[in-house]
């Protein structure tokens, strides 16, 4: 009984923001039945349809950053939470590799010019955690650079904390298994056809090296007012439902406190 208490509040540390954050601990068995699911997106994007308004009347920011495998869903997420909201007042950054200008500049600028302002929200598609993980991966960035980077982003975050910003970052986790039964998926369907490319299929082939980066990129910059949400979306469903529900949640605690 013990074991089974303790391996419960592993999975609840890994989902609800704790303070231990690894991959292992997460629980990628969550479902939720398609008639629960749409009643419960229907009432998650009306609370949410209301919060948007008071962060324009509270004139302040409000990023989401969504981090994860290739396909593990930050699309599909990302439409669900914005779909309903005015389209005015949000914009969506689909993080690629940098331009040839941007590889001038210091890593963050790409990001700092993309920063929404107050009454505005902001919603990163991959991020400047590209750095710690992809860059460090591949080998597109010396050693020392990556390692430097989680002091730079944390006090990145830091200075948007102050500026009157809610930041949310989630980890989009699921199984090899799934990712390779998804990618096929694409393969096959013309619809989806061109979400997959060789870049993806190699990448998988360093899934050993990504996890291990991950592990201590959440090690790293998982804070008390920055913490990372790791949220299991073997099924997709259940998972688009849990980021919406930890981001009311954080909704109702930063309006309530901070200002």
């Amino acid at each position: 009984m013990k074991n089974k208490v303790g391996n419960k509040r592993k999975r609840e540390l890994g989902t609800n923001g704790g303070l231990m954050m690894r991959l292992a601990d997460i629980d990628l068995t969550q479902r939720l039945n398609r008639a629960e699911y749409q009643e419960k997106l229907s009432q998650l994007q009306l609370a949410h349809l209301q919060y948007q308004a008071m962060m324009i009347e509270k004139d302040v920011a409000i990023i989401m950053v969504f981090e994860g495998w290739d396909a593990s869903g930050k699309g599909g997420a990302i439409k669900r939470i914005t779909e309903k909201l005015d389209p005015r007042t949000y914009e969506v950054h689909p993080i690629g590799a940098p331009t040839p200008i941007e590889l001038q500049h210091h890593y963050m600028r790409r990001f700092w010019v993309r920063l929404p302002r107050h009454g505005q929200m902001a919603l990163f598609d991959r991020s400047w955690y590209g750095r710690v993980l992809v860059e460090r991966v591949e080998k597109l960035c010396e050693k020392e650079a990556w390692r430097r980077a989680y002091r730079e982003i944390n006090e990145f975050e830091r200075l948007l904390l102050d500026d009157k910003t809610l930041l949310l970052k989630f980890f989009l986790h699921i199984s090899p298994e799934e990712q390779l039964k998804r990618f096929k998926d694409r393969e096959e369907n013309p619809y989806k056809r061109w979400k997959i490319t060789s870049e993806d299929w190699r990448n998988r082939d360093k899934w050993a090296e990504y996890h291990k980066a991950i592990d201590e990129m959440l090690e790293k910059t998982h804070t008390a007012t920055a913490p990372w949400y790791l949220i299991p979306f073997e099924d997709k469903k259940y998972g688009r439902i849990r980021i919406m529900e930890i981001i009311l949640q954080r909704y109702k605690r930063f309006f309530k406190y901070v200002l």
